[in-house]
Parts: C-alpha cells; sequence; structure tokens
C-alpha cells in the first residue's frame, strides 16, 4: 500500500504542475466491487475462498484507460514521468510525453536563436531557424527512451531518479538531416565525431556542463535529424526547442536538447558527460565492483524491450475473454516477435504484432487472454528483434541502472 500511496502523492503533484499534465477522473466504488465479485464467484466452485476476508483485494485497483497524467520525478530540474495509459496510441501525445532535464529549460526567446557549425569543416557558418526551415524537411517516426527507464527495477538498488517504465515515448520528428548541414560545411580530413552543446546552463561552476559527441558515420546516416517540429507541432522547449538532435535507435542521452553548437572533431567531446557518466562496462561486472575506464563504452543503442499497455499493473480484470496490449522496440533492426505468458501457463504463445517494422520505432502488439479460473495473475512478455536478441528475464546490473529490458511483468487480479 505504501507504493500506492507514493503513486497517488506524484499524481497529486503532477496536477500542481498544470500545463504539463492532464487530469484523468474516474472512481469505482469497491465495496459494491466486491459484492459484484462475490456473486459471481458464488457460482464457481471454491471461488467464496478468494474475497473470504477482502485480503486478496488488498493491493489491487481498477485503472481508468484515460488516467494520462504525468508522474514528478523530480521538480527542480523536471523530470516527469509518462504513465502507462500514455503508451496506447501509436503517437505519444505532446502532453504526455516524458520529459528529462539535467539543468532545466534555458530562456529560449531572450535572443534570436541561431546554431553554429565549426570545427574540423571548410566553412563555419551560424544558421538561423528561418535558414534551417529552408534546408530540405524529412519527418520520421522515432522512439526516445532515457538510459535510466526502468532503474528501479535493478537489484541492488541504484541512486539515481527513479524512472519505472515510463521514461520513454514516441513521437514523429520533423527537421533537417544533419548530414546536409555537415556535408554543406565540408568535412575536413581527419574527423571523426561530431560533438554538441546546448543552451542549458549547469546551476553552478562547479557543476560540469552538459555536452556529447557521437561518432561522424553516426552523424551522416540519413536518419540523424536536427529537429524542429514533435507530432507536427513546432518543437516544445520542454522538449528540447526549438532545435534538438534525433538520433533513431540510440538512447536519449546521445539526443541533445536545446542544441546551440555543433563542433566537428577528431576527438570524443571531453567532459563528466561523455567520459565518465552514460558508459556501461563492456562485459557485465557484479555488484561492487568498478570498472577501468578502458573497459567501459558510450551508451548508443537500445536494447530489445517490451512493455505491457493493459491490463495496468495492480488492476482487476474480468473472467473471460481479455486482451492484452502492449509495445515493443530495439536499437539495431526491428521487432520481430513478441511472446505473451502467465505464472498459470507452462509455455509462452505468440502475440500478433501491428504495424510495419522499422528500426527506431516501436510496434504495438495484442494477445487474447482467457483466464482458466478466477484469482491473482502474474502476466509476462518478451521480444525478440531481427538480429536474433531476445529480450532476457533479468538485466545484468550495472552502477548506472543504465537500459533495464528485463522481462516486462505486473500483477493482475481476475474476477
Amino acid at each position: 500500500m505504501a507504493g500506492q500511496a507514493a503513486r497517488q502523492s506524484d499524481r497529486d503533484t503532477s496536477e500542481r504542475a498544470g500545463e504539463f499534465a492532464r487530469a484523468g477522473e474516474w472512481e469505482l466504488n469497491r465495496r459494491r466491487l466486491i459484492r459484484l465479485a462475490c456473486a459471481s464467484l458464488g457460482e464457481i466452485g471454491g471461488g467464496m475462498a478468494l474475497i473470504a476476508n477482502n485480503q486478496s483485494f488488498a493491493g489491487f485497483e481498477n485503472h481508468s484507460p484515460d488516467d494520462t497524467r504525468l508522474i514528478v520525478r523530480t521538480e527542480r530540474p523536471l523530470n516527469l514521468e509518462s504513465p502507462t495509459a500514455a503508451f496506447d496510441s501509436w503517437l505519444t501525445p505532446i502532453d504526455q510525453f516524458f520529459v528529462r532535464s539535467h539543468f532545466g529549460a534555458p530562456a529560449v526567446d531572450l535572443h534570436p536563436w541561431e546554431l553554429e557549425i565549426d570545427g574540423l569543416v571548410e566553412r563555419p557558418r551560424r544558421l538561423s531557424l528561418a535558414e534551417l526551415n529552408r534546408y530540405s524537411q524529412v519527418t520520421l517516426p522515432a522512439l526516445l527512451q532515457c538510459s535510466g527507464n526502468g532503474r528501479t527495477l535493478f537489484r541492488p538498488r541504484i541512486p539515481g531518479i527513479g524512472w519505472e517504465r515510463g521514461a520513454v515515448g514516441h513521437a514523429e520528428w520533423t527537421g533537417v538531416r544533419l548530414a546536409d548541414i555537415l556535408n554543406q560545411a565540408g568535412i575536413k580530413p581527419g574527423a571523426a565525431h561530431v560533438q554538441m552543446i546546448g543552451a542549458d546552463t549547469p546551476p553552478s561552476p562547479k557543476t560540469p556542463a552538459f555536452f556529447r559527441s557521437i561518432p561522424l558515420d553516426r552523424a551522416l546516416a540519413p536518419d540523424t535529424l536536427i529537429a524542429l517540429r514533435m507530432n507536427g507541432e513546432p518543437l516544445p522547449v520542454l522538449h528540447g526547442g526549438p532545435l534538438r538532435l534525433v538520433v533513431p535507435g540510440w538512447a536519449g542521452d546521445n539526443w541533445l536538447k536545446w542544441l546551440r553548437r555543433i563542433i566537428v572533431s577528431v576527438d570524443e567531446a571531453p567532459g563528466f558527460y561523455m567520459q565518465t557518466a552514460y558508459r556501461l562496462p563492456k562485459t557485465p561486472l557484479p555488484p561492487g565492483v568498478t570498472p577501468k575506464p578502458a573497459e567501459l563504452l558510450p551508451v548508443t543503442w537500445m536494447n530489445v524491450k517490451s512493455l505491457i499497455t493493459w491490463p495496468r499493473a495492480e488492476s482487476i480484470v474480468p473472467l473471460g475473454r481479455n486482451v492484452v496490449r502492449g509495445i515493443a522496440w530495439t536499437g539495431q533492426g526491428h521487432v520481430t516477435a513478441v511472446d505473451f505468458t502467465t505464472d498459470r501457463e507452462p509455455l509462452w504463445r505468440p502475440a500478433k504484432l501491428i504495424g510495419e517494422a522499422r528500426q527506431g520505432s516501436w510496434r504495438q502488439f495484442r494477445v487474447d487472454w482467457q483466464p482458466a479460473a478466477p484469482g491473482r495473475y502474474q502476466i509476462r512478455v518478451r521480444a525478440t528483434d531481427s538480429h536474433g536478441r531476445v529480450q532476457p528475464e533479468i538485466t545484468p546490473w550495472n552502477k548506472s541502472g543504465y537500459l533495464w529490458n528485463g522481462y516486462d511483468q505486473l500483477a493482475c487480479l481476475v474476477v
């Protein structure tokens, strides 16, 4: 019950963040539900034992399919997690899309916005938003996931923002290919990395600035964009507007927000957020073992993962035919299968994939489920991608809590 109270507190706080949250009102009379459950279960031999003293209902609720209020993880800087209900559509609505900030959004309207391109280029230049809009525009759907999504699921527990399942979203991004900008500037020989600097500033001189780099070949990929629009609207400030990098298939630490400067260079970006943070050991290490710097690589490609969107965790579902829904994605390649099972079934069975396979996007899935009897169920899903990678039961531990992709599983009560 303490976990429910914490979630409710988060939801109450999110209501105070007016422009960031949208309330969904729905309530069920618990006593009436129990009376109805007793009546229907009384027709099943032995069913009354399930609700003998109401204990079997502890921790289970009926959930509104319209409850899309964002969950406040931190207020300063603002970090908001999407509820599972936000993932029932192909594109995540902007007002339900998670928000990740290191220092908070900068004041973007005080001066005309320009993007500077320099470093190992023949023709350094500055581009205004109007000039960027005159480039050929590309629109593509892509999934954005914070590297720390699922951090709370690791054991032993890991410090950091307590993301559960909702630091992810799928949007349609419109902008300019980064390759077009770099090729027009003229890339000099010896260039190997593209460093990016945003307009957000640290809260104190002792805090390192947040800037990153990606390899030149990834920068020149045709799906790497400088985005100006999100779901057909001008890119909101909370999501990096007016300019952010879009790197489909790669984790969100590479999708730099409030983009101000691009530096073509020989080396990776220096600094804490490139050389220390957002790095993983080449091979998993047990808790308590500190990897050497040479054994660490930047977090880039996401791993294969799936997520159940219906039923909700700890919800009450009816006995009879139900449809389990969800989403699945991967980094390189695309999702080819999603399997479903419960703790009362010995085998996995395939779900139906919806829509076309596309690298960098998620795929929706559904599977018919007809429980054999009332009671508590643990339902599970796992995904497989086109490279043959299968979602593991548990993600190997890492000290930063990055890239959790263990089986997605939740409990529900069938009545």
